[in-house]
């Protein structure tokens, strides 16, 4: 049973192959990001956009930030600590959703292109008394998913502060040529962490071990692959490379579609992310008995048959 579970877990591992070559050959100087600093109550720092950062460019400008910043101040910062602090940003990647620019009559064929950080736009770096509280909140921020519900909820404490539909793995058993194995495919439950995040992934068929660059669109439009951070779970303390990850056909949300992983639509896995720095709290279960939003039990569909 125990080297069943380690294939299974190597096996989801490399369905998708991180690109870390990717995210270091390109540096972005610092000149393309500071054009001016002020400095307010000595703690407090506004930086300006100094030109249009696409988002291929993006996690490269962000961390120029963050370095240049924590080598220089008595407290240090985090990606996720700056865009928490700039909600804005958050709001910017969501609305490159592919689904999102269609229904603003814009088509992307290359959302890597799209610019999500404008010229003149500010970014405030928060001084060390609200990164404390930021870091407070990010303690308290923990991720719930129900499979045969199909919702994946972000709590702090017990206030609930976003419910997003999800798909979940198919209740199948099938070969795939990456693990060269018969692979369960249903999403493993248990408890856990968030323990990666990859930031520039590359594409797999598990079915056929052959890499992909373009996407047939819920409107048989084709498009490139976008990068959206795809964020990995450890449950149970094994990796599964059980995947929280966005779909370009979210008209597989709110079904059993997947190989096992957790899948999303674009704009919610920018929302999820910067929800889940690394040792976020996790929980996948699987629970029939729900309440719904008006008050009413329920009993949801047995998908795996239990």
């Amino acid at each position: 049973m125990l080297i069943k579970t380690i294939y299974k877990s190597l096996f989801l591992t490399i369905l998708i192959i991180i690109s870390i070559s990717s995210l270091t050959k390109t540096k972005v100087p610092l000149s393309y990001i500071l054009i001016k600093t002020k400095t307010f109550q000595d703690s407090s720092r506004t930086i300006y956009v100094s030109k249009n950062v696409q988002i291929k460019n993006y996690f490269q400008y962000l961390d120029s930030i963050v370095t240049h910043f924590n080598s220089n101040q008595s407290y240090n910062i985090s990606e996720h600590i700056l865009v928490r602090n700039n909600p804005w940003i958050i709001d910017s990647l969501a609305n490159t959703d592919y689904y999102r620019m269609m229904a603003r009559d814009t088509l992307v064929y290359n959302q890597k292109d799209l610019i999500v950080l404008k010229k003149g736009s500010k970014i405030i770096i928060p001084d060390s008394l609200e990164t404390q509280k930021l870091l407070k909140s990010i303690k308290n921020t923990w991720i719930d998913v129900n499979i045969p519900e199909y919702k994946l909820r972000i709590y702090e404490d017990s206030v609930m502060l976003y419910k997003f539909p999800v798909r979940v793995g198919r209740n199948e058993t099938k070969y795939l040529k990456m693990g060269n194995r018969i692979t369960d495919l249903k999403t493993i439950p248990g408890n856990g962490k968030i323990v990666a995040h990859v930031k520039n992934p590359d594409y797999y068929n598990p079915a056929t071990g052959k890499q992909y660059f373009v996407t047939k669109r819920d409107d048989n439009k084709t498009t490139k692959l976008p990068q959206i951070p795809f964020i990995e779970t450890e449950i149970n303390g094994i990796r599964y490379g059980q995947l929280i990850h966005p779909t370009t056909n979210p008209i597989t949300l709110n079904r059993a579609y997947s190989n096992g992983c957790i899948g999303t639509n674009e704009a919610d896995a920018w929302i999820i992310y910067y929800y889940a720095p690394i040792n976020t709290k996790i929980k996948i279960r699987y629970d029939l008995n729900v309440t719904n939003e008006i008050g009413e039990k329920m009993v949801l569909e047995d998908i795996y048959g239990k």
